[in-house]
């Protein structure tokens, strides 16, 4: 019989992940040849998360629980959830009831089908627009930087098998991105059409800086694509450059009356200005994260690891 572990990071989920263990417990009561266990990371909630899915490990000894010592975010929190799993399959979804675990076993179905992961795609998205728009980002950047294919949907409910999970939590350095990790060890990945559903209490917990920061690790942890792209720029700016060098000295010799106007030599030391700007600090950027790296720091600290079998 297989196992099959859940992970779900929980943020100011107090009022939602009742629901959620609840609707996996029900249908995993409807498929008798697996047997399951669940693993709520606690993402350092500022509500009253920790206590909530306490209770929930106190009544299951199925469930454990993992609380962090401060916010280390998403991807942080199923790296840490990955790392506790013991199932033959891992599924990951959300705490805030948006991803149906009801349909848990149109994942399993497509695993079990021969995919080694499989992505839930949505036909109708209920996020709202903001997160929509860094939904829509996020899968460019993906399919650009990380070689994802254009008709491949990723999304935070998914499902892969063992080797899959052991591969990626090998990965040990400060920023995970699990598309990233799941990407480089496989391409056996399908789609499985599910439903989405609207979001009925609180509001989610991506900012515009925790997505520029997704984003970030996407663009400089598991690719040099935008120091290629910064080398390219760079030949090109110096191409225009020295094309327009030329230029103003045929014009010298050609016009020598006409004054040569300071508004168009600005525009083009600020111009050039920026541009190395942009080229210093997106390598300062790789730089330092080799720097934190190398200083071996934690993808996040567990203040406490719970569950009813270990219970103090």
């Amino acid at each position: 019989m297989q196992l099959i572990s859940f992970v779900i990071p929980c943020y100011r989920s107090e009022k939602t992940i009742e629901a959620v263990v609840a609707e996996i417990r029900e249908k995993m009561n409807t498929l008798p040849e697996y047997e399951w266990e669940l693993v709520l990371v606690n993402d350092c909630s500022p509500d009253g998360t920790l206590q909530v899915i306490k209770h929930i490990a106190e009544e299951d000894k199925r469930v454990t629980v993992i609380d962090f010592a401060r916010n280390f975010g998403q991807h942080s929190a199923l790296m840490a959830g990955l790392r506790q799993t013991k199932g033959d399959i891992v599924i990951c979804l959300d705490d805030d009831g948006q991803t149906p675990a009801d349909q848990a076993d149109r994942l399993l179905d497509a695993l079990k089908a021969g995919a080694d992961v499989a992505y839930a795609r949505y036909q109708h998205k209920r996020h709202s627009g903001f997160r929509n728009f860094g939904s829509h980002v996020n899968e460019l950047m993906a399919r650009f930087m990380l070689g994802k294919p254009k008709t491949l949907q990723v999304s935070s409910y998914f499902a892969a098998k063992r080797y899959i999970i052991n591969d990626m939590i090998r990965y040990e350095n400060s920023y995970p991105y699990v598309i990233g990790l799941v990407l480089r060890s496989t391409n056996n990945i399908v789609n499985v059409d599910v439903d989405h559903r609207a979001r009925e209490i609180g509001s989610s917990g991506y900012t515009l800086k925790k997505l520029l920061d997704l984003w970030m690790n996407g663009f400089t942890s598991f690719s040099v694509k935008p120091l290629r792209i910064a080398t390219v720029m760079g030949v090109i700016a110096a191409i225009v450059g020295f094309i327009y060098g030329i230029v103003i000295i045929i014009q010298h010799f050609i016009l020598p009356d006409r004054v040569q106007g300071f508004a168009s030599l600005a525009a083009i030391l600020v111009f050039f200005g920026g541009m190395m700007m942009i080229m210093l600090g997106l390598l300062g950027e790789y730089v330092g994260r080799i720097y934190i790296s190398l200083n071996n720091s934690p993808q996040y600290v567990i203040k406490e690891i719970y569950n009813k079998e270990n219970e103090k």
